[in-house]
């Protein structure tokens, strides 16, 4: 992932080809058991579909070596609790691909930011093949592609309302998905953390470079959030914000000791961040209560 120059503005390949994998995931796995001329033109097809289609909020390398393997890098929409924040995913092809849909592994430092994408770096998708969807939206050897996973992450699994997102959920509650969503900012910033302190190998240019460019959107985001002044997903989003309302005691707990840590980050890196912004100041509001309370822990939030 080398960054270029233009217009005196570094800029990064949506796709590149890289020589070193040594923290890769699937590394110790043999997925490329046997390369037959059907597997290649498959990658082969990919690997144009990618290069030619990739939006710039995806990024994705692969190895010089291993042509069935490669990591992809997804930004967060705005107008969810994912603006602005960076996802890794490990991607591995299996010997009879197309036939069987990719591997595809969360870097999820420890926390489930998502009903689908688990703390293990399990990844729950239809497309996938690791959850039982309509057949519809199964994998299909002749029409699905690696674009529409990654895609479909962006979008489907990284969404606005992501507390709908987990087929248990029998409560149809507006409240239960906006403290889940406060929950998921404070799990993603945190995220955000690990990823400064130990960025995927060859991606720490584009790391540092996207987070010099946020740093301060974000923190501005987590004193909006925390002091109720917007809705989780919204900041910056103009017209569609709803008005101001009630926060949670531990969102405002939480959000004092990351936005701590992002500070710190963000200096680490020369991020910009201006001075006096070492402490989040928020008016405190009530303690949750009852089955909530056991959600936060179950989602482990510190």
């Amino acid at each position: 992932m080398t960054p270029e120059k233009d217009n005196n503005k570094l800029t990064f390949p949506q796709f590149d080809v890289v020589s070193d994998m040594l923290d890769y995931h699937f590394l110790g796995r043999d997925l490329l058991r046997q390369m037959e001329n059907r597997f290649l033109r498959a990658i082969s097809k990919e690997w144009r579909i990618l290069q030619e289609n990739l939006p710039e909020s995806i990024f994705v390398w692969v190895f010089e070596t291993r042509s069935d393997l490669l990591r992809a890098a997804i930004i967060g929409a705005a107008g969810t609790p994912y603006h602005d924040a960076l996802f890794f995913f490990d991607i591995g092809l299996p010997p009879n691909y197309p036939n069987e849909p990719p591997k595809v592994h969360y870097l999820s430092h420890g926390y489930q930011v998502n009903p689908n994408l688990y703390n293990n770096g399990t990844v729950c998708l239809s497309l996938l093949n690791t959850w039982m969807g309509w057949s519809r939206k199964r994998w299909n050897p002749k029409m699905s592609t690696l674009l529409q996973v990654l895609l479909s992450i962006q979008s489907l699994v990284l969404n606005e309302k992501p507390y709908f997102n987990d087929p248990l959920t029998f409560v149809n509650s507006k409240k239960l998905s906006t403290d889940y969503s406060q929950n998921v900012f404070s799990l993603t910033c945190m995220t955000t953390v690990h990823l400064i302190r130990k960025p995927p190998r060859k991606f720490e240019p584009l790391i540092k470079h996207h987070f010099r460019q946020r740093a301060n959107v974000i923190l501005a985001a987590c004193d909006a959030y925390a002091n109720g002044r917007v809705m989780v997903g919204f900041h910056g989003c103009d017209g569609a914000a709803p008005p101001r309302f009630e926060i949670r005691l531990s969102f405002q707990t939480n959000m004092e000791r990351v936005f701590a840590y992002l500070v710190f980050e963000f200096r680490r890196i020369e991020a910009g961040v201006p001075p006096g912004s070492e402490r989040l100041v928020v008016i405190s509001t009530k303690k949750p209560k009852g089955i909530f309370r056991r959600m936060i822990k179950n989602m482990g939030c510190f």
